[in-house]
């Protein structure tokens, strides 16, 4: 939403000759200026009458007209009335399935339509309560259970079994290449050295454990389940490249080495290049019920789209003559997913 008048500016000596934008900053400092690019890129900003852009030069006694566009993250703590999925509720918890495609807390580049947004509608008390209860994280594109305290009480409760180990979480993912044994990853996880909006393993980062095992085994790919000991930014996920089983859709963290054509259907091979999303589902969740100290616990169906993907890996008849594995060598490797700094000790996948 945008003021009815613009803010008329015009340019003083000492901005002669800087980029539109940069002056702009200078005489606007409240606004960063990728804000500011922003806006003239969209034609809320007028040089003299006319359209611009950042990079046009402005001279002294220039006439800017500036329509001033809130901030977004102004608006990231409003309810918005967006369906939820409730698998189980009382007065003290919440407990949603998130569908994939959900951002769980608001953040640069989401800063509506989030689970947040859609608690505070569903809850609005959940307006006095940090987070609005939230206490752990699913990434975006994953799907699966999340728990959410109604009260401070509950959320304190549930951040201690967190912060504990306590709280109980399985995971089912596909992932490339042929896993022939049960096992676990203990490396610890931080950010990437030279990628700041990439995890990794690395020495200098937080302990991390994830527990697996072989639920099924395909051509080219297995189905495992996952259990997580800790609870890192994207642990699964960089514990499976990590193994060289990278999660079958990872935009991130996935498989970019040249793909084993040979060894999968046509029908296969277009669903895995097409998933549209890490294949990672967190199917059950436990814990002690912060009000009546009752351990309970919680499961759901494996999600659609990784149903569907399982069974055209059951029904492809072609296995390969030797065991396919993931080359982390080959190919490159996407570095342009968002990550929030992490806000628990334990902060889910």
């Amino acid at each position: 939403m945008s003021n009815l008048q613009p803010i008329i500016l015009i340019i003083p000596q000492d901005c002669g000759g800087m980029r539109l934008d940069q002056a702009l900053q200078k005489l606007m400092p409240a606004h960063s200026r990728s804000r500011l690019q922003a806006w003239i890129k969209d034609d809320f900003v007028k040089l003299n009458g006319a359209p611009a852009t950042a990079k046009t030069k402005v001279w002294q006694g220039d006439q800017v007209a500036v329509l001033e566009q809130a901030n977004p993250q102004s608006t990231a703590y409003q309810a918005e009335d967006i369906a939820l999925n409730i698998v189980y509720e009382d007065e003290a918890i919440l407990v949603i399935n998130k569908p994939a495609g959900m951002v769980v807390h608001p953040a640069s580049g989401n800063w509506s339509g989030t689970l947040l947004n859609a608690l505070l509608h569903h809850v609005p008390a959940l307006a006095d309560i940090p987070r609005a209860g939230i206490v752990h994280r699913l990434d975006k594109d994953t799907s699966g259970l999340l728990v959410v305290a109604k009260t401070l009480a509950a959320q304190t409760h549930l951040v201690r079994q967190l912060q504990a180990r306590t709280v109980k979480r399985e995971y089912r993912t596909i992932v490339w290449g042929q896993i022939w044994r049960n096992g676990s990853v203990d490396q610890p996880v931080g950010r990437h050295p030279t990628q700041r909006t990439r995890m990794a393993v690395n020495r200098n980062g937080k302990p991390a454990v994830t527990r697996y095992e072989v639920l099924e085994r395909f051509g080219v790919h297995t189905y495992l389940r996952c259990m997580l000991e800790t609870g890192r930014t994207h642990q699964i996920r960089v514990h499976m490249q990590f193994l060289k089983a990278p999660i079958v859709g990872d935009p991130v963290y996935g498989y970019r080495g040249i793909v084993p054509v040979k060894l999968m259907s046509e029908e296969l091979l277009t669903a895995v290049q097409q998933f549209p999303r890490q294949a990672l589902h967190a199917i059950k969740l436990g814990l002690v019920h912060p009000t009546t100290g009752l351990a309970m616990e919680w499961q759901i169906e494996l999600a659609d789209d990784m149903k569907q993907l399982l069974e055209l890996m059951r029904q492809d008849l072609s296995q390969p003559e030797e065991v396919f594995e993931f080359d982390p060598d080959e190919g490159d490797m996407d570095f342009d997913e968002d990550i929030e700094e992490d806000w628990l000790d334990d902060d889910d996948e």
